[in-house]
Order: C-alpha cells, then structure tokens, then sequence
C-alpha cells in the first residue's frame, strides 16, 4: 500500500469520526440535553460527553490534519491554493483550522469555563447559543465535505 493510499483512508476515517461525531452532537445530544434534561443536570450531562469526545475529536482532527498534508505533497497540489476553482481545498484548510484552534486552544484555555459559568446562569439561552453554534459549524462543515467530494472527482464551480 502507497502512502496516497493510506492517507485517503485515514483522512476519510478521521473525518467520518469527527463530522459525524458533530453531526451527532448538534443533532442528538443537544437537543435531548435542551429538551429532555432537566436545566439543573443539563450541564452535567453536556459536560460528560462533550468530554469523552473532545478527546477523540482532537485525535481525528489531528490525523485528518496530518493525512490532508500528505495528500496535498505526494499529489504536488499545492497549485491548488492559487486557483480560485479549488475554493473548497481553501475551505477544508479553514474548517481544520477553525477545529483545531477550538479544540486545542479556545475550549481549554478559556471557552469550556465561560460556557460553564453562562450555562449555570442561564442554561436555556447558553444552550441554545450552543445549538446554533453548532448546527452553523456542521452547516460549514458538511458544505466544505460536499465541494471536497465534488472537486476531487473533477467538478470544479
């Protein structure tokens, strides 16, 4: 097996895992967690499994990170960047970055404790915020997935 190879398949798996992962949460988790969860257990019950998948989230995103790098250098794609039909290969770069600074900066350093004190406040705005947050991340995201797909298999708008 070619390092081509292996990077598509870990790129495609990292991405299945961290996508579907926010899929999951947007869609199931904070919906239950805002519908069904009493506000005093909500953050408690978010805060456990966000936990669980931040960790996994970081892995997935770093693999996809290094995997997208790969790809790029062993196709010499770079040329790619400066051709505006390629917009989605900018986007992916953005949508990884965006990922990467919240995963491994924003929500360590500063955003898990202030989503902490606003949600103890005042849990049905602060999940709601959290909700629209996320569907606008899966939004960006699964557009971004979309023109990928598209674009490597030669459309280019």
């Amino acid at each position: 097996m070619d390092s081509l190879t292996l990077a598509r398949a870990v790129h495609l798996l990292g991405l299945v895992h961290w996508i579907g992962g926010l899929a999951f949460v947007t869609l199931v988790v904070l919906p239950a967690a805002r519908h069904a969860i009493a506000p005093a257990d909500r953050l408690a019950f978010f805060e456990r499994i966000e936990r669980r998948f931040a960790f996994q989230a970081r892995i997935s995103v770093t693999l996809v990170g290094i995997s997208g790098f790969v790809m790029t250098d062993v196709l010499d794609a770079w040329y790619r960047f400066q051709e505006l039909g390629f917009w989605w290969m900018h986007a992916m770069v953005l949508v990884w970055l965006l990922f990467t600074v919240m995963l491994f900066l924003a929500e360590p350093l500063f955003f898990d404790a202030w989503f902490h004190r606003r949600a103890v406040q005042d849990p049905e705005r602060s999940f709601a915020f959290m909700q629209r947050a996320h569907l606008l991340l899966l939004g960006v995201s699964t557009l971004t997935l979309a023109g990928a797909a598209l674009g490597a298999h030669g459309v280019i708008f």
